[in-house]
């Protein structure tokens, strides 16, 4: 395998002499957006006016939070631990049966067993249904909350598996919110005072870093506002920092997808693998948080970055941008796909990997560089055009103490005598991992959605522009964009930044210590059987260093061959969940 210094120079093509597209059928992509010419442009590169992050001056108030398993009836409230008679598990049961054993009530109400809302699955064509039907069913004496003072959160969030519901006492102040413990980690048969111990941890935890943390409802929510708490108060940014136009920050939505999920299917794997192993690349995204875009944004056009000199391209590939590009894969190619291309459907990507294909897409300035410069072959770019930021470190103080959080409650959880509470602190240290997993999600912002229904005999009265996500004999459930909200915490930049670092790391990575790399480009062609965000499943054990440090690659799961090689994700499920079994009693003494 080619190391660093091998690496060709990158062929970066003026566009002249780019040849057309030989895409696949039209049917296979999409069109993404890009920037308009003419004086309509200037609109784009520019802040939202009065509209920017700033530190807060005022302290997160705690709720009081009680953990409830809804298949035992067992709940924890602080110290005591009561048992429930939860009736048919609909949100009044759960409300009558918590409000009388914990009379001065509870302001959030986390289910950490049993997923109510799909008790009635089997009468819903689709989840979300059953999951909705549950939230909107009637709770006499409550009606949905409209939110309080700060909290803009209001109605409920239908979620799959992680619904949210929102209530109001009808006659007095009392709001209360019922969650999804599976929100911040898998419980695996937990109790509830063994997740309610995890939370206290975390609390903790979180405490030695910022002195007025509070943990919130969702890990998305407690990541933005513990951020928030590492904004300068003095120098460059004590001011803040201000959101993009809302030209860009749709750009961005629309251009910038997450990580990586790819099946490689036969022919490309053999029928049969001889062995799956999977790897995870640990707390991966806290590898990319030290360098993130700021100031300005600016445009940089085919022609500007074509006078550059070479060195100046690379530099600017390396820094914080988002590029317009076309792409070639080489003639000879004969391993994975490197960059992302729109695949029908919203926001849907496949990563071409054929030789000879040609696509335009739009990527970040990680992966751009991983493309020129990978241990294989460069492959062919072209830019077209592209938005340039200042490199700046916005996220640096926030993802150090969150790393420095989770490396102790990893330790906890490793030399902790107590199994229970070394059950709690691997909880407490998955849950800082959502912190900053949603917490970065959360700047991404997507457009606002509004949901309505309209009645079944009224159906040509259904918006234009909804989608259709539910209905039954009466009524027809929809929902359609609004538009991006006023929100002063919308980064995507950031975002797009870190999840384009993510992408590309599952490729080729440097362990400098160890003097090595690893990545899907450092195993034979035919051996990557599929990318799943941070993870990669492979036919054959890699010697990888692994050192506890975020970004590097564990051995999660192994199944020996020969495995009939998947062709679903859910086969895909199937034999991760068999070989992270198998790996597990390998290691049993």
């Amino acid at each position: 395998m080619p190391t660093a210094s091998d690496r060709s120079a990158p062929p970066l093509v003026p566009a002249e002499v780019t040849a057309p597209e030989q895409s696949a059928d039209p049917q296979t992509t999409r069109d993404l957006p890009s920037i308009p010419a003419g004086g309509a442009v200037d609109a784009w590169f520019v802040h939202t006016s009065g509209l920017a992050s700033t530190r807060p001056n005022f302290t997160q108030q705690a709720r009081s939070t009680v953990f409830l398993d809804t298949t035992t009836g067992v709940l924890v409230h602080r110290n005591q631990t009561h048992h429930l008679d939860l009736a048919g598990r609909s949100a009044a049961d759960i409300l009558t049966a918590v409000f009388h054993a914990v009379p001065e009530g509870a302001e959030r109400i986390y289910i950490t067993a049993g997923d109510p809302w799909h008790r009635d699955t089997g009468r819903y064509p689709y989840l979300r249904d059953a999951v909705a039907a549950w939230l909107n069913a009637p709770t006499p004496g409550w009606r949905t909350d409209t939110g309080r003072g700060r909290d803009r959160m209001a109605g409920h969030f239908v979620h799959a598996r992680n619904p949210v519901g929102r209530y109001q006492r009808e006659n007095g102040e009392q709001h209360v919110e019922i969650r999804s413990v599976g929100e911040w980690f898998d419980v695996d048969g937990d109790d509830p005072r063994t997740v309610r111990d995890a939370f206290v941890l975390l609390w903790q935890a979180l405490r030695r870093h910022w002195s007025d943390a509070v943990v919130m409802g969702s890990p998305s929510q407690t990541g933005r506002d513990v951020w928030t708490r590492t904004i300068p108060q003095r120098g460059q940014h004590a001011d803040g920092f201000p959101v993009l136009s809302e030209e860009l920050r749709g750009l961005l939505h629309a251009t910038a997808g997450q990580g990586r999920n790819e099946l490689i299917t036969p022919p490309r794997v053999p029928a049969q693998l001889p062995q799956l192993v999977e790897y995870d690349r640990t707390f991966a995204y806290a590898k990319h948080t030290w360098k993130s875009p700021v100031g300005t944004p600016r445009r940089i056009t085919a022609d500007r970055f074509a006078a550059w000199p070479e060195k100046e391209q690379m530099r600017a590939l390396y820094g914080c941008g988002h590029w317009r590009v076309r792409v070639t894969v080489p003639d000879t190619w004969n391993h994975v796909g490197l960059l992302p291309a729109p695949a029908p459907g919203d926001r849907a990507w496949h990563y071409p990997a054929a030789p000879g294909t040609t696509f335009t897409t739009w990527a970040g300035g990680p992966e751009i560089h991983t493309a020129l410069t990978n241990p294989i072959q460069p492959w062919k770019i072209e830019i077209l055009e592209g938005i340039m930021w200042d490199d700046g470190k916005p996220l640096d103080d926030w993802a150090k103490k969150l790393k420095e959080t989770w490396t102790n409650l990893s330790a906890q959880a490793h030399f902790q005598g107590d199994a229970q509470q070394a059950r709690a602190a691997h909880l407490a240290s998955r849950a800082v991992r959502s912190i900053l997993l949603y917490g970065i999600g959360a700047f991404a912002q997507r457009p606002r959605m509004v949901t309505g229904t309209t009645p079944r005999t009224l159906e040509r009265d259904v918006p234009p522009d909804a989608e259709i996500i539910g209905f039954d004999d009466e009524l027809i459930t929809w929902q359609k964009p609004t538009g991006f909200a006023r929100d002063p915490n919308a980064h995507p930049e950031w975002a797009a930044a870190i999840w384009s670092g993510a992408r590309a790391a599952p490729l080729t990575q440097r362990h400098r210590d160890d003097d090595t790399y690893a990545g899907a480009l450092h195993t034979p062609p035919g051996t990557v059987v599929a990318f799943r965000t941070d993870a990669l499943y492979l036919t054959q054990p890699q010697d990888w260093p692994y050192h506890h440090q975020p970004g590097d690659y564990l051995l999660r799961g192994h199944l020996t061959g020969p495995v009939t090689a998947p062709t679903t994700e859910e086969e895909l499920l199937t034999l991760r969940d068999a070989g992270r079994a198998a790996l597990t009693a390998e290691r049993e003494p």
